[in-house]
């Protein structure tokens, strides 16, 4: 999943091991986009990834002109957003206590 995200140029991608929150996921991988386009452009990767490799897709936003895309896919929640929306938002302020894997 990160290759394909640095493949696509993400900005910044993290991964917080998500399994000892009360969160019914085991990760979450947050990313920064450049740009709406690129904003569905990583969402359209990790869809296809996701659908490629038998993960069951439970939910991702279609649409566009968000600062922030999710994609869930149970055991692995992908974050898109917009810089305004990362700092905003602060998933990574806000879930501190999870372990960072880099």
């Amino acid at each position: 999943m990160l290759q394909l995200m640095n493949e696509k140029e993400a900005i910044e991608p993290v991964v917080l091991d998500m399994s000892n929150t009360p969160l019914p996921t085991e990760y979450f991988v947050i990313v920064t986009a450049n740009s709406q386009t690129h904003m569905g452009t990583l969402r359209d990767a990790v869809v296809e990834f996701f659908v490629n490799n038998k993960y069951p897709l439970i939910y991702f936003d279609k649409g566009g002109g968000y600062d922030w895309l999710l994609i869930d896919a149970g055991n692995i929640v992908v974050h898109i957003f917009t810089a305004r929306g990362r700092d905003f938002y602060d998933l990574e302020g806000l879930w501190s206590d999870a372990a960072r894997l880099d």
